[in-house]
């Protein structure tokens, strides 16, 4: 199995930033507990504090996309809807 690396950036409405921060702190001791998880770590952006990035790694993708369907992610999009302005997800493999 190959480990793989996520990167998460959410950027919550300016108006928002509170809720969508809070809201991702609840995912990290749930998420660090689960299967596979080797790291789930979130930053915030010192210069735009409505950016946020997750750095994670994974056992293998199998893993995340399972961490992707639990129902605490769930929970999180539905107290987060409208409140965040952007997000992109990137999977990638550590080369070097």
């Amino acid at each position: 199995m190959t480990q793989l690396t996520i990167i998460a950036n959410i950027v919550a409405n300016e108006d928002k930033v509170e809720v969508v921060k809070a809201e991702l702190l609840k995912l990290i001791a749930i998420t660090r507990a689960e299967e596979g998880c080797i790291n789930y770590d979130l930053h915030q952006d010192n210069e735009n504090p409505a950016h946020f990035t997750f750095y994670e790694n994974w056992t293998s993708r199998e893993l995340w996309q399972a961490h992707m369907g639990n129902t605490h992610l769930a929970e999180y999009m539905a107290a987060t809807e409208g409140c965040v302005a952007s997000f992109t997800l990137n999977e990638m493999t550590k080369i070097g």
